[in-house]
């Protein structure tokens, strides 16, 4: 087991929509003076204050995940196979493929050992740019060769300081868009002190770094930060291809770094769809966003070589036509993705399900429900309030405005009267506001999406926070509305926000910064070490997909399954793999590995005795309930399953009776993992 453990010593502008039109002034010869000249020359101050903050906070966030990553491993410290080790599960298979580029005699031997894969699938010759989205892990391992950089800088250095800088991206990002909808980078600020301050319930890039959220979601950030200045009335031509460029660019560059990005884009095309049916934003730039969907995604499917789950994915079903789509899923028969379908039914009560794949989600705590105490600690720093109570204000409004659209009351009557009553919500923030919403639900059903939503609350709530709108409207409810404590609100309140942040979690900031651990997982690098002085560079090991990421990361030996699980194919490989903890005959499991051209098997004691989840959500019984069999320990059974013949192999195999030692030989052991050689029977 991987511990950490304490380290030893030794080794827009600040124009307010509120504000009255500019005063004509008379000079004595006749000529008028508008204050034109001083007004802007102070929006030219004021955005270049609110850039150069901007940009300092981004690179002020990327040095701090980046020494939190330092201080919590020792990275700089510790050996090159413990760094790869740090890299879990599915993180470690795709750096995997950046070692694997950056060691290639050149780049066009890399590329052709990535599109005729065997070593990630054992007797399987797979596309690795087609399967996963790895584009980013081959551009950076050809800049990095590209780059007289080499002698200065180590790879994984190079790799984790070009995802560190993409937190920066990220910040700057989430700033713009709250500057945009509030008009003061004051907003912009306190987003990106929220973003800091929640770094627990916003990121998690420090301690998986290489994961794909962490490539796409700060490309997700721009594209909004983008469709947000889109949606401003009165821009100019030139502007707006601009930015419908921007758009495009930022779309593919989170289609292609993120295999989900089909679902997270059709949220999004629904909350256009919503917008647009109640004519809340301009159609042509709805359409325009349609087509950049569409159009993204079908060149990353172009470069993933045709991928089917993309062709025949909802987003294209949606923006295109039902009708089209249906026949499209039928001509190409797609199952890649039918697992995520099968999770979605049972976790949404349709049904139970003995499903295998299903059932490895539902039990795993990151697709749960999020958790109550996430509120909690959003609750802690103000945000998760202010969010509640610039939500309620803006979805009254978008309510109000929606009802007397459909109702097709005169708009000039309409204007009136909502200056009489409340306030209008433009597009920028109608669209935000749907976006908030719908991936709040997502982050709700299940917990592992909550990035996309709380980084977005920060947005969200720092605009509320700051907007003439929702001060305006807030203080009409009360009938204490006047423009000029409107004007005095919307700046105090944020202010006097961001001093109790600074004053309640700067001291926990500085003693996190201070905080000195180190990486410490002694038996999984004596395996890797074992392995890569012990076993031929041609083997072929089965086991758990955590681990065997990191085998094929750290010594480069070809594997039978691995944690991408977005493949039909192996999602039942894998199934058939984990026999190994099933109650299965010796016999039928030397048949399953032998099948899969296993050589090396590796048993882990954390999954064959595992405590970590309840019964019925272990590894094991999961097993069991799939191949009908009843499940160890107290508890109850459904009626149908019946007691296996055999006892569960991953126990049994460690007696060396006979019949497993004629199949098996233990050729390493420690406190964590036994690895067996299969004999290879004429």
């Amino acid at each position: 087991m991987t511990t950490i453990r304490q380290r030893r010593v030794g080794k827009g502008t600040e124009a307010d929509d509120d504000q009255p039109s500019e005063e004509k002034n008379l000079k004595p010869d006749g000529k008028i003076l508008t204050g034109h000249t001083g007004g802007k020359l102070w929006n030219i101050l004021s955005i270049t204050v609110g850039g150069i903050v901007a940009i300092s906070l981004g690179l002020l966030t990327s040095v701090y995940v980046a020494t939190l990553h330092e201080n919590d491993l020792w990275f700089s410290n510790i050996k090159e196979v413990e760094r790869e080790i740090s890299f879990r599960t599915e993180c470690g298979l795709y750096y995997s493929y950046y070692k694997q580029m950056i060691q290639a005699a050149s780049i066009q031997q890399g590329l052709h050992g990535l599109v005729y894969d065997n070593k990630t699938e054992s007797v399987r010759t797979i596309n690795i740019l087609e399967r996963m989205n790895v584009y980013q892990e081959v551009f950076l391992s050809i800049l990095y060769r590209i780059l007289p950089i080499q002698q200065y800088l180590e790879p994984v250095y190079f790799y984790i300081y070009t995802l560190f800088g993409l937190q920066a991206v990220y910040v700057i990002a989430l700033y713009v868009t709250s500057w945009l909808l509030s008009g003061t980078w004051l907003s912009g600020l306190l987003a990106a002190c929220w973003y800091i301050t929640n770094r627990i319930d916003t990121t998690r890039v420090e301690f998986t770094i290489p994961l794909r959220e962490n490539w796409a979601l700060p490309f997700f950030a721009v594209q909004i930060a983008a469709i947000t200045y889109l949606l401003r009335t009165h821009l100019q031509p030139v502007q707006e291809r601009l930015t419908l460029m921007a758009v495009f660019i930022a779309t593919f560059l989170f289609s292609l770094t993120w295999q989900f990005n089909q679902f997270m884009m059709l949220i999004q095309a629904l909350a256009l769809f919503i917008l647009d049916c109640f004519d809340m934003l301009p159609t042509a730039k709805v359409m325009w966003l349609y087509i950049i969907q569409i159009s993204g995604l079908l060149l990353v499917c172009v470069l993933q070589f045709f991928n089917s789950m993309i062709l025949g994915s909802l987003l294209i079903s949606f923006n295109a036509s039902v009708l089209i789509a249906r026949t499209i899923q039928k001509i190409l028969n797609l199952e890649s993705d039918e697992h995520i379908f099968k999770f979605l039914k049972a976790k949404f009560g349709f049904g139970a399900t003995r499903d295998f794949d299903a059932n490895l989600y539902l039990c795993e705590e990151a697709f749960g429900l999020l958790p109550l105490n996430t509120f909690s600690r959003l609750s802690d720093t103000l945000l998760f309030y202010v969010y509640i109570f610039v939500l309620f204000f803006m979805t009254v409004a978008a309510v109000i405005i929606a009802f007397w659209n459909l109702s097709g009351s005169n708009q000039v009557q309409f204007m009136e009267k909502m200056e009489e009553c409340t306030v209008t919500l433009k597009p920028d923030a109608a669209y935000n506001l749907i976006h908030t919403i719908l991936f709040g639900c997502l982050a709700l059903s299940t917990m592992r999406m909550k990035y996309l939503w709380t980084s977005h609350m920060c947005v969200f709530a720092s605009f509320g926070l700051c907007s003439t709108e929702v001060w305006k409207l807030t203080l009409k409810c009360i009938h204490l509305y006047t423009s000029q404590r409107t004007r005095v609100i919307k700046y105090s309140v944020p202010i006097m926000t961001l001093l109790y942040i600074s004053y309640k979690f700067w001291p926990g900031i500085m003693d996190e910064l201070s905080e000195l651990r180190e990486f410490y997982d002694p038996d999984t690098v004596e395996l890797m070490n074992w392995i890569k002085s012990n076993t031929p560079n041609t083997a072929v090991f089965a086991g758990s997909m955590q681990l065997l990421a990191g085998v094929k990361l750290c010594t480069g030996r070809t594997l039978t399954n691995h944690p991408h699980y977005e493949d039909k194919n192996l999602r039942e490989r894998t199934k058939q793999i984990y026999q190994i903890y099933a109650k299965r005959s010796p016999e039928d499991v030397y048949r399953i590995l032998r099948s899969f051209g296993t050589d090396y098997v590796i048993l882990e004691d954390s999954i064959c005795y595992e405590r970590r989840h309840s019964r019925g959500c272990r590894l094991r019984d999961l097993l069991d309930i799939a191949n009908g069999h009843i499940m160890d320990g107290l508890g109850e059974n459904e009626p149908d399953l019946k007691p296996s013949l055999y006892p569960r192999f991953c126990e049994e195999i460690k007696k060396n009776l006979p019949p497993y030692t004629i199949h098996f030989t233990r050729v390493f052991q420690n406190k964590t993992f036994h690895v067996y050689k299969l004999a290879k029977h004429k």
